[in-house]
């Protein structure tokens, strides 16, 4: 009997792995419309085994698209509706105190909505501060404690968060170490004309899409185990590296971006954007990522991960302009 070679097994899991990630990616395209890069990016997100800031105008499809990847992808999903008035047992649990039978009483623990597959945090920013950091354990050690008492999350564990970006009134901005916890921001955008056409036809009839599932949970964890096996060129290394270096505003960095940076990328960015190369590399079904992977993360990973200050404001230039400007100098 002759044993497979390892090498032959890693392209076998890659093939399979790959091939039910573009179902996934062909089934989204037919409920989300006129997303595709949003799409890209979300399903990057959790094959790199991370979570998601989803950033847009009401009515862009965000809830939908959480919701149709749950499908998809057979996990458990669940939604909180944050508001000013959440707390954070709301989203964690609490013990309550019982009674039993025979007159004892005992502390139960109550799963909150955190115990899930995918969480969906929408509009994440009209919570309190307190419930904002309620997250933060369970986003970067995929467990949570209460009343002194650890109780782990089923895996994989993801969450994808929304956000309004233009009503500002009654929201608590994100705190920068939250931020740092999503492995990419996506901006969520207006659709073309011709995809906003299909929209009204596809969905305003008397019937509209579904979607039946292409993956399991155990698929997913195979491709954040594959994502980490993937080899990731030098050259794309000294990319990141020298993007990453470039955005902060140290001694080594140029006058120009001393002057427009507040406060720039941790060594988070460099790690997002190597998991989301690979991620993005195995969705498009190639062996390993390249140069224009990195060009193309480029704003997802670091726009959240750094602030330009009042000069760069003053000067009409947001994140995004400044890393175009940054690749520029590569």
């Amino acid at each position: 009997m002759t044993v497979a070679a390892p090498e032959n097994d890693l392209m076998a899991r890659f093939e399979a792995v790959s091939a039910k990630l573009a179902k996934a990616r062909e089934a989204l395209g037919k409920v989300v419309f006129g997303q595709g890069e949003v799409i890209d990016l979300t399903l990057t997100t959790l094959a790199a085994g991370g979570h998601g800031l989803l950033v847009g105008a009401p009515g862009l499809a965000k809830t939908l698209l959480v919701t149709t990847v749950a499908d998809l992808m057979g996990l458990s999903e669940k939604r909180v509706q944050f508001t000013p008035d959440l707390m954070p047992g709301d989203v964690l649990g609490s013990e309550v105190l019982e009674e039993t039978a025979d007159g004892k009483r005992a502390f139960r623990f109550i799963p909150g909505p955190v115990f899930c597959q995918l969480l969906l945090a929408d509009e994440i920013n009209r919570a309190s501060p307190r419930t904002q950091s309620a997250l933060l354990q369970a986003m970067q050690e995929h467990h949570v404690t209460v009343a002194g008492a650890r109780h782990d999350l089923p895996a994989p564990f993801h969450v994808l968060a929304t956000q309004n970006p233009i009503e500002q009134e009654g929201t608590y901005p994100l705190p920068e170490a939250q931020l740092d916890r999503f492995l990419l921001q996506i901006n969520v955008s207006y659709p073309d004309l011709e995809s906003e056409r299909r929209m009204l036809a596809e969905t305003t009839g008397a019937t509209e899409n579904s979607v039946a599932p292409v993956m399991a949970s155990a698929d997913l964890i195979e491709a954040q185990s594959l994502v980490r096996e993937m080899p990731i060129g030098e050259q794309v290394v000294d990319m990141i590296l020298k993007l990453v270096r470039a955005a902060r505003p140290d001694e080594t960095a140029s006058e120009r971006v001393r002057s427009l940076v507040a406060w720039g990328p941790g060594p988070r960015a460099s790690q997002a954007f190597s998991l989301a190369a690979r991620a993005l590399a195995l969705i498009d079904q190639r062996h390993a990522p390249s140069l224009d992977d990195v060009r193309r993360l480029a704003k997802p990973v670091l726009r959240h991960r750094m602030a330009l200050n009042f000069a760069a404001r003053s000067e009409g230039i947001d994140t995004d302009q400044f890393v175009d400007e940054l690749l520029g100098g590569l």
